[in-house]
């Protein structure tokens, strides 16, 4: 398992280490109106799976802005940003942001995606930032668990990834 800090200090990530190579392990989380999301939702597009401890944060913003701007660049690749905050303060963020090209997601109430991609943080019921990069046929082709939970990912190897991917 990937070893996390969070502001310096170790903590336990639970749930399934994600491989690049590896099948996408299926999910539920939330969309903003409380409807189910599952992976198999976006079948047949890349995937470029963006997870934030919180988006109300500095890091969690500045990321889901940076792949928000990209996104409007990138064919057929959906990005999913995902979080343990609820629906309703991600749908009030998305609102104050001016953010169109990212779908924000909850996984507040199961941890379903934490635990089908092993960023959930133990002691704070978060999920630790990372990137996942899932092909149309939905193996994994890029994963970024980030060793520290308020530094930001390697945008440019996620983008990279998402414009290769098939």
């Amino acid at each position: 398992m990937t070893n996390v800090t969070f502001k310096g200090n170790p903590v336990t990530v639970l749930g399934n280490e994600v491989k690049v190579g590896d099948t996408a392990p299926n999910f539920t989380v939330l969309a903003n109106d409380l409807s189910e999301v599952t992976l198999n939702d976006t079948k047949g597009k890349v995937r470029l799976i963006s997870v934030v401890p919180s988006i109300d944060t500095g890091v969690c913003d500045a990321q889901t802005r940076r792949f928000n701007e990209e996104a409007s660049k990138l064919n057929n690749v959906e990005v999913l940003t995902i979080s343990c905050d609820l629906p309703f303060a991600q749908s009030r963020w998305c609102a104050a942001s001016g953010l169109e090209n990212v779908k924000t997601l909850s996984d507040h109430r199961d941890l379903s995606f934490g635990e089908a991609y092993g960023v959930i943080m133990k002691e704070l019921r978060l999920l630790a930032r990372s990137v996942f990069v899932v092909d149309s046929n939905d193996k994994v082709v890029y994963v970024e668990y980030v060793g520290e939970g308020t530094n930001h990912p390697d945008y440019e190897k996620a983008i990279e990834a998402a414009k290769q991917a098939k």
